[in-house]
């Protein structure tokens, strides 16, 4: 509405997110989200990062005049191997070289699901008791009183390491023998799994948003809110030892490098804009990211998203 009343001649709406649980959340937002429905006819543009993503809004009763798919992209020489970092991150955490380190990057959130990485950690725990964890974002840090909590009650303590938000993720994901995605809901394109992937780290996702499409063959995929799968997946990936999860890592690199490297991203982000109108023609790109409209855990990746996520 803003827009049409400022004259700007075409919009797009940028789509981030999937099922999100409006549970978890203000009324306002359900609120925001149901009106999005009812005015999504009115841009020039939809855009969404995943296809799930469309698949819910549509079912939400999104009615664009135009979708289009552009999933999210990354610098591969920033995101990449690195075994400075790796040893870097370990000496700061007190981490032995050879010990399995598993990691979390996101915002606490309910959509995050932080309970469920913890309660993995602590089956895993039971036959892999030396195994470390490291938890990176928003309010992931020891002032989180209900995080400690989580942490006291999976008896996993002493082995999970807080870092809070943390600005060189790119230093921190090198690091990790396994990268895990515990969300239970809303994600569509989660940006850390892609960066993971890229840092050549094998990842297990739950089942949400694209993430089964992201990962392919290079990873493994498990049910939401389901910490035995979880634990499970992890465990298989311990078994297949440093050389198993080198062979995974290198795959999954090679899939980010194939299909979302941001400068094909970019090309079709530009190519995209330069079809709604003229070269000069003012655009307005709006984003829907409910509740949190961005991720603060991480760097941006992908046009259209906002750039204060660091």
């Amino acid at each position: 509405v803003a827009g049409r009343l400022a004259g700007v001649a075409r919009i797009a709406w940028n789509v981030r997110c999937s099922d999100m649980d409006m549970h978890h959340y203000p009324a306002l937002s359900a609120l925001v989200v149901w009106m999005l429905a009812h005015l999504s006819g009115w841009p020039d543009m939809v855009l969404v990062n995943s296809a799930e993503g469309r698949r819910v809004h549509e079912h939400l009763g999104y009615r664009p005049r135009r979708w289009e798919f552009v999933p999210n992209g990354f610098e591969l020489d920033r995101f990449h191997p690195d075994p400075e970092a790796r040893a870097a991150l370990r000496c700061e955490l007190g981490v032995p070289a050879g010990r399995c380190l598993i990691g979390l990057v996101a915002r606490f959130d309910p959509m995050k699901d932080h309970a469920t990485f913890l309660q993995a950690a602590a089956v895993l725990s039971r036959d892999h008791s030396e195994t470390e964890f490291v938890l990176v974002g928003r309010d992931v840090d020891h002032a989180n009183v209900a995080l400690r909590r989580l942490i006291s009650e999976s008896g996993v303590g002493g082995r999970v390491h807080l870092l809070g938000e943390r600005p060189d993720i790119d230093r921190i994901l090198p690091a990790l023998d396994i990268a895990g995605l515990s969300s239970a809901f809303g994600e569509g394109f989660p940006n850390v799994l892609g960066e993971a992937m890229a840092c050549g780290v094998p990842c297990v996702v739950t089942d949400v948003g694209d993430s089964a499409i992201i990962a392919g063959d290079t990873g493994r995929v498990v049910p939401r809110r389901d910490p035995e799968a979880l634990a499970a997946a992890w465990r298989d990936l311990i078994r297949l030892g440093n050389e198993g999860r080198r062979q995974l890592g290198e795959a999954a690199r090679r899939r980010i490098a194939a299909t979302y490297a941001l400068p094909a991203i970019v090309e079709r982000y530009e190519r995209l804009y330069d079809e709604l109108g003229p070269e000069h023609t003012r655009s307005l790109v709006l984003e829907e990211s409910w509740p949190a409209p961005a991720r603060t855990d991480g760097p941006q990746h992908a046009p259209g998203d906002r750039p204060d996520k660091g």
